[in-house]
């Protein structure tokens, strides 16, 4: 696993109304408050990556769907730098995923719908300085095969 990302599992409570599952607490390890919440989507087969931040942490999960996460360590100080890591989260798995600054990362729809993914940044978007460094989804120094499976 690569330094400082944390993975919680998500404990879904269902009834005869529907399901509740607790995504973030103040109370968990690595939690480091909200800068905003928001969605984004992707269709079947849809890549996003590969992204990074320098001072942002991000903290996924997905609504509705199945999506493969994957990491890559760029932080040349770090004890797994280099290293990649993937993960599944879905409607059947139910996972958060906390992404400190200098981990490339993206996220591929694999299920057959729309993906639904929530993100809790702890820092507000910039539009003016943006703290977003961006690589091609395929870019070979990095070697990550959208086809693996965790």
């Amino acid at each position: 696993m690569i330094d400082g990302v944390r993975i919680k599992e998500l404990l879904v409570h269902p009834d005869d109304r529907g399901r509740l599952f607790e995504i973030w607490r103040a109370d968990d390890d690595g939690f480091c408050g909200f800068g905003q919440v928001y969605a984004t989507t992707a269709f079947p087969g849809v890549i996003k990556a590969w992204h990074l931040h320098r001072k942002q942490t991000d903290c996924f999960t997905v609504i509705n769907g199945r999506a493969l996460f994957g990491l890559f360590d760029d932080r040349a100080d770090s004890p797994t730098y280099g290293e990649i890591q993937t993960l599944e989260i879905s409607n059947t798995r139910r996972r958060a995923i906390l992404i400190p600054p200098g981990i490339y990362h993206g996220f591929k729809n694999i299920g057959d719908a729309e993906l639904w993914c929530l993100n809790c940044p702890n820092r507000p978007y910039d539009a003016a300085n943006p703290d977003e460094y961006r690589r091609d989804p395929f870019d070979t120094s990095i070697g990550f095969d959208w086809e693996i499976r965790e």
